[in-house]
C-alpha cells in the first residue's frame, strides 16, 4: 500500500477538503486527488462520498482511518528507533508550543540546543495548548511545551518546568483600579476579556469563580496571550494575565484571593520511540526544570 496516499487519505479526511489538504501536502489538488483514487482501486473500495462541495468518509473511509493512522505512527516510531542506533543527533524534531511559552519561555532554550545540535532541523509549530495535546496523543506531533492540563492524559508522559504566576489586571483608569478591597464578587460587575472557554487557562479562571457561585461576564475571547493583554490596556475589562506580560500599561488589582498559577512544561507519549534529537531537547527542558526549583 503506497504511504504517501495514505498521507493523502488521513489530510483529506481531517480537513474535509482536498485543497485545505494539498495545501498541507506542499502539492496539487490533482496530484492529492489523484493519491486518493489509487488508494481506492487498490483497496477496491470508495473511502469518500463527495455531494455538491461537501466531502465525507464512506463506511469503508471511517474503518480504514483509525488504522491508516496508527500505520504511520508505527512506521515513524520504526524509522526513530534504526535512525537512534547511529547514536547521531540529526534529523527532523517536530515539536509545538504555544506562542506565549515560545516567546517568553523558550528562546533561551532553543539558542542553546540549535547551537549544541545544529543537525537537528527544529519543525516548530505555534499552536493552542490543547491542540498540542491531541497532536501528541496522535502522532503528529513527537513533543509539545505547553500549558499543562489539570488531569493528564494516561497516555502522556507530562513534566512540569515553570510556573506561571497569573494576576488580575485593569487597564490604568479603570473603574476597578480605583478600589482598594476588591473581592471576586466586585469583578462580576465589569466585563472580562479572557481566553477561549476550551483552553486550559480559562478553565483555571472558571474554576476560582465557580468555586464562590459566581458568575463571569465574559465579552470577549481570544487564545492569544498578548492579544488579550492588548484588550485589557486599552480597556475592554478585565482579565487574568502571566506576570511575563504586565507592565506600566497594566494595573495589578489588590484582589483577596491566594494566588493562581497555572504549570508550564512538556509532554510526549509513553509509547512512542523518541529520537536522539527529542531526548536531548528533552535534557535540556530538565536542566531548566531543576534550575527552577533551585529558585
Amino acid at each position: 500500500m503506497d504511504l504517501h496516499s495514505l498521507q493523502a487519505f488521513i489530510q483529506v479526511a481531517d480537513k474535509a477538503s482536498f485543497s485545505r489538504a494539498a495545501q498541507a501536502l506542499h502539492l496539487t489538488q490533482p496530484a492529492v486527488s489523484k493519491r486518493i483514487a489509487s488508494l481506492e482501486e487498490q483497496l477496491n473500495q470508495k473511502l469518500f462520498d463527495r455531494i455538491g462541495r461537501s466531502i465525507t468518509l464512506t463506511q469503508a473511509g471511517l474503518a480504514l482511518l483509525p488504522r491508516a493512522r496508527r500505520l504511520l505512527v508505527e512506521l515513524e516510531d520504526t524509522r526513530r528507533l534504526l535512525a537512534n542506533l547511529s547514536g547521531e543527533i540529526q534529523g527532523p524534531l517536530i515539536l509545538a508550543t504555544s506562542h506565549h511559552i515560545g516567546l517568553h519561555r523558550l528562546p533561551p532554550l532553543l539558542k542553546r540546543f540549535t547551537q549544541l545540535y545544529p543537525q537537528v532541523k527544529l519543525d516548530m509549530r505555534f499552536q493552542d495548548s490543547e491542540q498540542a495535546y491531541s497532536g501528541v496523543i496522535s502522532g503528529d506531533l513527537e513533543l509539545a511545551i505547553v500549558t499543562l492540563a489539570p488531569v493528564p492524559d494516561p497516555s502522556l508522559v507530562v513534566v512540569p518546568v515553570w510556573t506561571d504566576q497569573l494576576r488580575f489586571v485593569v487597564a490604568q483608569g479603570h473603574p476597578l483600579s480605583r478600589l482598594s478591597h476588591l473581592q471576586l464578587s466586585d469583578l462580576t460587575h465589569h466585563d472580562a476579556v479572557l481566553p477561549g472557554r476550551q483552553t486550559f487557562t480559562r478553565g483555571i479562571v472558571e474554576q476560582v469563580f465557580h468555586e464562590q457561585d459566581l458568575d463571569l461576564n465574559v465579552t470577549l475571547s481570544t487564545n492569544y496571550m498578548e492579544t488579550l493583554k492588548m484588550m485589557v490596556s486599552i480597556g475592554l475589562g478585565w482579565s487574568l494575565l502571566p506576570e511575563t506580560l504586565i507592565d506600566a500599561s497594566l494595573s495589578v488589582l489588590p484582589l483577596a484571593h491566594p494566588p493562581i498559577t497555572r504549570p508550564l512544561g512538556f509532554l510526549y507519549h509513553r509509547e512512542r520511540t523518541l529520537s536522539n534529537a527529542a531526548k536531548q531537547m528533552i535534557g535540556l527542558l530538565e536542566a531548566e526544570r531543576q534550575a527552577q526549583l533551585a529558585v
